[in-house]
């Protein structure tokens, strides 16, 4: 294992950023910029042995300003919407940063944790190197009460597994619910569009929601459904659905909570992904509630990416665990908030391989 670090460009603010590279024992890598805490790229082999990146990103830092699509950032205080951008906590009204067509709080507001430069402690291992990101999010950052303190530890293995930890404590009851907003396909980036991937989820539920992607409060039964992928599924087969399906209508494609079957059991598997052309496969596993799936319906590149191109529809797709969006406006959702002194702490595996 070994970690070495490049010059990755200059960010908006005029601050230099930096791209650590974690290589394990057998080549594959991942790249990860103090920026964002971006996951730049993630390098596996494919079932000729071929090492080649799954993961849509730029060739600097300068490529992800504007904002477009969140690339590989992490994401908070809290990831997905917040309907009108308020909620209360504690019997008083938050009012938050209206982001999304001045209607939502989406992915923590008007500079998320995605723009931020986190201080980045590398560790190289034996058998495993490590990444470890800390920030600070002050109290009243983006209208959310108490100072939040966060560590985000990336892991990567000689296994090819990515492990991302999320730890937090604030010095106030606040909203809290990380996430990573990478977009993979496992065909190689650039490829192409992801429809032909095969995915399987752990979910008999799914969060039913508006025309504005914010939640009605219903936790559907998915049988019956275009969101039944309990069985491994070509996801084109179900985006082919569109015209005849609600809810895939609202999203324009996939961009819905998936509730990952018994919560209690801590960290599980939540999602397999396997695509037929390169063999490779990613295995999901989280100790969250939930995982947010996006097949890519509205990505739509300003910069050219890796690749040397831009990026089009469905060319990516994510899957970002968290709490159900919106959560704190419905009871009946597990609960975002963290209780000032306690710790969040929650696990996310991406698990990489080649199937037999």
């Amino acid at each position: 294992m070994s970690i070495t670090k490049k010059p990755f460009g200059k960010a908006p603010c005029g601050r230099e950023a930096t791209l650590y590279v974690m290589t394990n024992a057998h080549s594959a890598s991942v790249e990860i910029t103090d920026f964002g805490g971006i996951v730049r790229a993630i390098n596996v082999p494919d079932r000729e042995g071929k090492i080649g990146n799954v993961v849509l990103g730029y060739p600097s830092v300068e490529g992800y300003t504007p904002l477009n699509g969140y690339l590989g950032a992490l994401i908070g205080r809290v990831g997905n919407r917040i309907a009108n951008g308020e909620c209360e906590l504690n019997g008083q009204k938050l009012t938050l940063f209206k982001n999304e067509a001045g209607r939502t709080h989406l992915h923590g507001g008007e500079v998320g944790f995605d723009r931020k430069f986190w201080d980045v402690t590398p560790i190289e291992g034996i058998c495993e190197d490590y990444l470890i990101l800390k920030y600070t999010s002050v109290d009243g950052e983006e209208g959310y009460p108490g100072n939040l303190r966060v560590m985000v530890t990336y892991t990567w293995t000689d296994d090819s597994q990515l492990l991302i930890r999320y730890e937090a404590v604030s010095d106030k009851d606040t909203l809290c619910s990380l996430t990573n907003h990478t977009y993979f396909n496992l065909a190689g980036e650039g490829s192409g569009p992801v429809v032909d991937h095969v995915f399987e989820f752990n979910a008999d539920t799914f969060t039913v929601v508006d025309q504005y992607s914010i939640p009605t409060g219903e936790q559907r039964d998915v049988t019956g459904t275009p969101f039944d992928l309990r069985e491994p599924t070509r996801i084109g087969d179900g985006l082919e659905k569109i015209a005849g399906d609600e809810q895939l209508t609202f999203g324009q494609g996939y961009d819905h909570n998936f509730n990952v079957n018994d919560p209690e059991a801590g960290l599980r598997f939540a999602v397999n992904v396997y695509d037929p052309k390169t063999g490779r496969t990613m295995d999901v596993f989280t100790d969250m509630p939930a995982v947010q799936f996006y097949s890519g319906n509205m990505l739509e590149g300003i910069n050219p990416g890796s690749c040397g191109r831009l990026y089009g529809k469905r060319e990516g797709f994510c899957l970002e665990t968290q709490y159900a969006p919106d959560s704190i406006n419905h009871p009946n959702f597990p609960d975002s908030v963290l209780r000032a002194g306690e710790k969040y702490d929650f696990t996310t595996v991406y698990a990489f391989d080649i199937a037999e």
